[in-house]
């Protein structure tokens, strides 16, 4: 295996592991290759692509009517169904929550995890002994 093939080999590593992380988007993939192909090896490095902010006035994928039933949450982005959308948003979009309102002219109080999923986690919270604080006394007077 010549100098090159092991550092192509390294630099696919590195990308692959980077990769599986659920929290990079496919524009930071494509940089990190990129600029570790410059790094390791003769090719130069280009400068990464800039975050495209997310524009207002956005095309729905389907009807805002359509977009929250009591077990999904719908993208409006793609029209792909989810419990939340956190993670789809910045994953597969690379948007932010307040970037993906913004670009859909949503309310703050638009809910972008499912009715039904938001309550069952509400109820095991409560199971295990969250929110049970008085909230009509400050902090530290009992």
């Amino acid at each position: 295996m010549s100098a090159e093939d092991k550092k192509q080999e390294q630099v696919s590593r590195i990308v692959a592991a980077y990769a599986s992380r659920p929290d990079v988007t496919p524009d930071e993939i494509v940089a990190l290759y990129r600029r570790l192909s410059g790094e390791l090896g003769d090719v130069p490095a280009e400068v990464a692509p800039a975050r495209v902010p997310a524009q207002a006035g956005m095309q729905p994928a389907l009807p805002l009517e359509q977009a929250v039933t009591e077990d999904k949450v719908y993208c409006l982005c793609c029209g792909r169904g989810f419990k939340m959308l956190k993670r789809h948003l910045g994953a597969e979009h690379g948007m932010t929550e307040a970037e993906y309102r913004t670009a859909f002219g949503l309310p703050e109080d638009f809910p972008l995890v499912a009715p039904s999923y938001s309550r069952k986690k509400a109820a095991h919270a409560k199971e295990a002994g969250l929110g049970k604080y008085d909230r009509t006394l400050p902090i530290g007077q009992d």
